[in-house]
């Protein structure tokens, strides 16, 4: 039996209504939500650092016992940082966001060099991403307590906007997130 058009479109709206809000609240508070994303971030490592410790010691007969240990350890001295001192689990995903804005925008530079259609844009666009990579050097730690959050945000908030305009669609029989 086909599906129904239109259906369940109302929770679909329920979830992007939700996300928005969600997204508004972390633009609110950008401090409690880089808090709260980092101590998710560090029960995520602390639940993989376990599990892999546990498949290196009682997972008998493969040749990676090693790494799933290390691996673990490494994993699980991390989330227990994030968790305890999100803080400074804070600073390290920023200074990691940081870099990656960093080589990104060096890197669209260079590919933007070398291209003959869209080149002012992707040189732009490297431009753009270095100044942003130095705002947030330049603003730390403060940026280091906000970024998170205003990161969290800005996805929260243009997912609900997607789901809400994507449920309003499917109510009138387009299908659901449809391209």
């Amino acid at each position: 039996m086909p599906p129904v058009v239109g259906a369940g479109w109302g929770w679909m709206l329920g979830y992007g209504v939700l996300s928005a809000l969600l997204g508004l609240a972390a633009f609110a508070w950008p401090f409690a939500a880089t808090m709260a994303a980092t101590l998710v971030i560090g029960a995520f490592f602390i639940a993989a650092g376990a599990v892999s410790i546990a498949a290196g010691i009682f997972g008998r007969g493969h040749d990676g016992r090693g790494y799933a240990i290390g691996f673990g350890l490494v994993s699980l001295v991390i989330g227990c940082i994030m968790a305890f001192e999100p803080a400074t689990g804070a600073l390290s995903l920023t200074l990691l966001v940081t870099v990656w804005l960093a080589v990104r925008g060096a890197m669209e530079i260079v590919w933007g060099s070398r291209m003959r259609r869209g080149k002012g844009m992707m040189i732009a666009l490297g431009i753009i991403n270095l100044i942003l990579a130095a705002f947030v050097l330049v603003t730390l730690p403060l940026s280091a307590l906000t970024l998170p959050g205003y990161i969290l945000g800005i996805s929260f908030l243009f997912g609900g906007i997607a789901s809400i305009t994507s449920a309003l669609a499917h109510k009138k029989g387009e299908p659901a997130f449809s391209v």
